[in-house]
């Protein structure tokens, strides 16, 4: 089965787009990149995965808003959770100016085959959506006691945290069931 990570670009600037494909005991890098419109988003996917295969498509972004204003119960969740350690997240509402493209992203997935799915089964196949968080899996899968602040500050601080980020990554994620495993001629770009 295949994992499609899509890091969207809610209003502007490219959004990360990476592959991952469970083989035997693995769970295999098959790619990464980033794309700047919706359109050649959507045609990764296609490319991806096909039709006529399972697969789950993870977005950093709410592609499911019923709410016209306020927050949604899993916003106030992620933030009564994880609010200690700096990992809310942004409230979506429908009047939120993302909200247009991030809903139809999640209409454009649905028109591909990828229900939404607010629960799953474990090793049951199938075309599936899913919201993630970022931040609250970052301080689960690492343990960290707050969020790495990648995002926001100097450039400088910046480079020091997606460092840490890096480090975590390449460190953790291969140690974890299932292990990731990537191309060794690729590594440095992890």
């Amino acid at each position: 089965m295949k994992f499609l990570g899509i890091d969207l670009g809610w209003s502007s600037g490219a959004s990360g787009l990476c592959c991952l494909q469970w083989q035997g005991e693995y769970l295999w890098v098959l790619d990464w990149q980033r794309k700047l419109e919706t359109s050649d988003i959507l045609a990764w996917i296609d490319q991806w995965a096909p039709r006529n295969e399972p697969a789950l498509v993870a977005v950093d972004a709410p592609t499911l808003i019923p709410n016209s204003t306020g927050m949604r119960l899993c916003d106030r969740l992620t933030h009564r959770y994880y609010g200690r350690y700096d990992a809310g997240c942004y409230p979506a509402n429908l009047n939120r100016p993302f909200a247009k493209r991030t809903v139809q992203f999640g209409l454009s997935l649905e028109s591909r085959g990828f229900n939404h799915a607010p629960t799953l089964i474990p090793q049951q196949g199938g075309r599936y959506q899913i919201e993630v968080y970022p931040h609250p899996a970052t301080v689960q899968l690492f343990q960290l006691d707050r969020i790495i602040k990648y995002k926001k500050g100097k450039l400088e601080d910046r480079c020091q945290e997606l460092e840490k980020l890096r480090h975590h990554l390449r460190t953790t994620l291969p140690i974890l069931e299932p292990p990731l495993r990537y191309n060794p001629q690729t590594a440095d770009n992890i």
